[in-house]
């Protein structure tokens, strides 16, 4: 099942670019966002114009949702709108822990709910009841199956299409009948086959895809047997490139092909901008991450959410519409994201204030941080 083609079907609405969802939703937050409500639409909730989030992430702790977008969706919310209640926040890598948490929300009562769904299809009847119960759902990343309300992520072709052109300049003379590994994600990740999708509009044709697994439940042990495997099959020296969806595969990748000993290692893609990924690019054992800048994300999320929880409308926050495989022609916005490599890390990681050079740089990182420009 490809779970990916549900977001094949984009409609650009006439707002035309996403930065401009970026600036409506900044004077969302300016003007309107704590004002009363509009009876425009959207679910039920939030009648004092103050109502309840609920957030569920995929990930707490050390995850890049814990890491990062946690702590951006509370400070957008304190900020757009001082009088609503904290954010709910659940966190847990098990779709069924998070089908429970979700049940929970309903059952206390917020008035809209922000997801980055697990299992999109083993959540939908969960979003169904959320739907029936009045409580708008905003799909947060991944998208969501159900009646969602709006939909905030990065353009998924686009990230793909990044790891692909990264991963050929990587390789050089190679990148013209070169053969590689394609580590992608779970199938049960809509985004997943959507990465893949951009990934193979720019490889195809142009190398041979000697192994390509779907890495379940995106976990690194996965990646790391089926690189294991991919090694044996054919051959670590005849692999030219690693196309890994997630900065957590690129890592398990990489420590397959250490541990067979393959020199050198081929050119390693990867997503997320992970502080390990980015030291292990500055070393040069990794190629690329895709950067994907989260406090455009949260922002715009919380932004819909808010809305949505007051009744409002959010035309004028969503510039596109995506379809899923229940629903049709969802608000949507699509963010863009940034290729980074050791020769724009400083200009990209570190300038946007995601890590300091001294984070980045640990002491076994000296030289390859000055070759690299960071210090």
């Amino acid at each position: 099942m490809d779970l990916g083609a549900g977001l094949r079907v984009v409609k650009r609405r006439s707002l035309g670019h996403v930065s401009v969802a970026i600036m409506v939703a900044a004077g969302i937050a300016l003007s309107g966002a704590c004002g009363g409500n509009d009876g425009g639409g959207g679910g039920g909730g939030g009648g004092d114009g103050s109502p309840t989030v609920g957030v569920l992430l995929p990930g707490g702790g050390a995850s890049r949702f814990g890491q990062f977008d946690k702590p951006l969706i509370e400070k957008k919310l304190k900020e757009l709108c001082p009088d609503c209640p904290a954010a709910s926040v659940a966190a847990t890598p098990d779709p069924g822990v998070q089908r429970q948490q979700l049940e929970a929300m309903i059952t206390r009562g917020v008035d809209v709910l922000i997801i980055a769904a697990i299992d999109a299809t083993a959540l939908r009847p969960s979003v169904e009841a959320a739907h029936r119960a009045g409580i708008p759902v905003v799909a947060y990343d991944r998208l969501a199956e159900g009646p969602i309300s709006g939909y905030v992520t990065f353009d998924g072709a686009v990230v793909g299409r990044l790891q692909g052109e990264g991963l050929l300049k990587a390789m050089g003379t190679k990148a013209r009948g070169g053969q590689i590994v394609m580590m992608n994600g779970a199938t049960i990740d809509p985004n997943a086959g959507w990465y893949k999708e951009g990934a193979l509009s720019v490889l195809n044709g142009k190398v041979k895809i000697g192994k390509s697994y779907d890495t379940v439940g995106w976990r690194p042990e996965n990646a790391y047997v089926n690189m294991t495997g991919a090694i044996a099959a054919l051959g670590g020296g005849d692999i030219d490139g690693v196309l890994a969806a997630n900065d957590s595969l690129a890592g398990a990748v990489i420590s397959a092909l250490n541990a067979r000993q393959v020199r050198p290692l081929p050119p390693v893609t990867g997503q997320d901008a992970d502080l390990v990924a980015a030291r292990r690019i500055v070393r040069g054992d990794q190629y690329m991450t895709v950067y994907k800048p989260f406090k455009s994300e949260a922002d715009a999320a919380v932004t819909m959410a808010v809305a949505l929880g007051r009744g409002q409308s959010v035309d004028s926050i969503a510039t596109d519409t995506v379809d899923s495989p229940t629903t049709k022609n969802i608000p949507a916005v699509l963010l863009p994201s940034v290729s980074v490599t050791a020769g724009n890390i400083k200009n990209t990681l570190v300038k946007d204030g995601v890590y300091t050079v001294d984070e980045i740089c640990a002491p076994n990182l000296g030289s390859a941080c000055e070759k690299a420009g960071l210090i």
